[in-house]
């Protein structure tokens, strides 16, 4: 008799093929432009359960560029294994054609030349109409958001996350669960959840700090087609530690693994016949966490914004990375019989917002959010000659510009800029708006910072970031990329234990090597500190670009990276 992992074994080759099919059908029409919305929508329909997936959207209403990252690094058991394979390793991997669409969406190869030939990506009106044509094809599909959706962008900064709430209610949202939403503070988190938000807000790891009890609604189940499904929802589990805590200081987070069990245990002795959590742990915390916790079908994952064309198998479990800023839709039918996910179909479909028509409904939605904002996004404030970008583990080019700013408007020795993931992509002759500015340093903390720090004090800053990022053990891994510096090179040596990565330190403007024992100038943004004084990021960013008129970069040699 097939056992069920042989089953899934051979629902994955399917999947497998299906996933290349669709993506393979593009490249033949690559060179005439002639891709069609059909054909990126085309889905042979499975089973009798579908979910729709988004996450990571950082409040961009719009389409965009988003550069996928050069540089992603796995240590350990990761090491090698999807996410951390990058451009045309990345190709090689998935199969994928050279200069094709699929290439310019899922990775940095030739970037530029791809982005202007196929333009631009997402748009919350494009997102609609691919779920209303899924939910066309299948009425009882369920629309899953994991979270970071409130936050990231001018107007979403300017109405505390209002506008992307009405527009996740528009696009009719089943359940979402929280990341960057709690950076608005409670209050504001507690008046959207019990007051605006029309489907859960989903956290079974979100406990009360004082009693240490659950304190949000841990899933929802869903009867569908005579089945009954369970969602269960995972915050961002290092919320104090990678965001400011004495913003909701009400609660706790943490992975809570025998919590995690706990939840899936309640709900299979409910009767359901199916379970998806719907995570923002990260891809590898989550492949951690699936791999000793029993009983879950489906994992979606968000955070580390990774965009896999193909699924994951983890045991029983398949895992699904659907990408961020709204460039992506993952579409997952499954078949259930009997409690048990028998087989199943996915496609990650991008979101390329020349060849799908916007949604007329939700264009209009968002065009009235941004409304009285309009002059103010819309302000020229420079142009630049260089791709502005930032994904990937060290130094993107975007903070590349960020530390050259804060340097010279703070008049330190050292800039820092925190390792986000989040932000938008500019071409090489692009204008510089005040909404592209805000799409890499919108944020409830954003105060410029100058201060002195010893050599020593700045190496174990950048030790205790790169164990954020490197520990091999994923749980341990609670930050973003690498802390961004400006005026600082240095070595690292990512296969090295915490306190030995980091090694020589030294300024650039003179090649002086830091002393542990002296003191430098150093600005940054974004501290957790309560209490933080100086100027908001974007003003010092506006102040430097409009004194430089148009941006030139020259390639970042600082960072000299080993141990890969």
């Amino acid at each position: 008799m097939i056992t069920r992992r042989e089953f899934l074994q051979a629902s994955v080759a399917a999947s497998a093929i299906y996933g290349l099919s669709g993506f393979g059908n593009w490249s033949k029409l690559a060179a005439q432009q002639a891709l069609t919305q059909d054909q990126l929508l085309q889905f042979d329909d499975f089973g009798n359960v579908t979910l729709i997936h988004v996450t990571d959207i950082h409040a961009q209403l719009k389409p965009i560029f988003f550069r996928e990252p050069e540089i992603n690094l796995g240590v350990g058991d990761a090491r090698g294994k999807v996410p951390h394979v990058t451009g045309a390793d990345f190709l090689k991997m998935f199969n994928i054609q050279p200069g094709s669409p699929e290439a310019y969406a899922l990775t940095c190869e030739d970037f530029t030349a791809l982005a202007k030939g196929y333009g631009r990506m997402g748009g919350m009106d494009r997102v609609a109409t691919v779920v209303k044509a899924i939910r066309a094809a299948r009425p009882d599909s369920i629309l899953l958001d994991g979270g970071d959706t409130w936050h990231g962008s001018m107007t979403s900064f300017l109405t505390k996350g209002q506008d992307m709430v009405n527009v996740m209610n528009a696009l009719g949202v089943d359940a979402m669960t929280s990341h960057w939403e709690w950076t608005y503070g409670t209050d504001r988190v507690k008046e959207i959840v019990e007051s605006q938000l029309k489907f859960p807000f989903l956290g079974a790891n979100i406990f009360d700090a004082e009693w240490d009890e659950p304190a949000f609604e841990p899933y929802k189940i869903f009867e569908k087609g005579g089945l009954r499904i369970a969602v269960i929802g995972q915050a961002f589990p290092y919320m104090p530690i990678a965001n400011p805590g004495w913003m909701f200081p009400e609660y706790s987070f943490g992975i809570r693994e025998e919590r995690m069990q706990e939840v899936v245990d309640e709900v299979r002795a409910e009767g359901v016949d199916l379970v998806v959590c719907l995570s923002h742990n990260g891809f590898d915390v989550d492949r951690k966490m699936i791999s000793r916790v029993k009983g879950i079908d489906v994992i979606l994952t968000g955070h580390t914004h990774d965009a896999v064309p193909e699924p994951v198998i983890v045991g029983d479990t398949i895992l699904i990375a659907s990408g961020s800023n709204g460039k992506f839709v993952s579409r997952v039918d499954l078949d259930v019989r009997d409690g048990r996910m028998m087989g199943f179909r996915h496609k990650l479909i991008p979101i390329f917002s020349d060849v799908i028509t916007p949604d007329a409904e939700m264009a209009a939605l968002i065009d009235a959010e941004r409304a009285p904002f309009k002059d103010q996004l819309e302000e020229k404030i420079g142009t630049t000659e260089s791709l502005l970008y930032r994904r990937g583990n060290f130094n993107g080019s975007w903070d590349d510009l960020i530390c050259d700013a804060v340097r010279s408007e703070r008049d330190a020795q050292i800039a820092l800029s925190p390792g986000v993931r989040w932000g938008t992509t500019l071409l090489p002759g692009d204008a510089i708006t005040r909404e592209d500015i805000h799409n890499v340093t919108s944020m409830t903390y954003g105060q410029c910072y100058r201060t002195e720090m010893t050599g020593e004090t700045l190496k174990t800053v950048m030790e205790d970031v790169a164990d954020n990022l490197f520990n091999t053990d994923p749980y341990y891994q609670q930050g973003g990329d690498m802390v961004r510096v400006g005026g600082l090179a240095y070595s690292i040596d990512v296969s090295k234990p915490i306190g030995s990565r980091i090694s020589n330190l030294a300024l650039t403007d003179t090649g002086e090597a830091i002393d542990a024992a002296k003191s430098y100038t150093v600005a940054g943004w974004a501290s957790v500190n309560q209490g933080t004084e100086g100027p908001q990021i974007w003003d010092v960013i506006e102040s430097h670009i409009r004194k430089i008129g148009t941006v030139r970069l020259e390639p970042n040699t600082s960072v000299t990276v080993t141990g890969i």
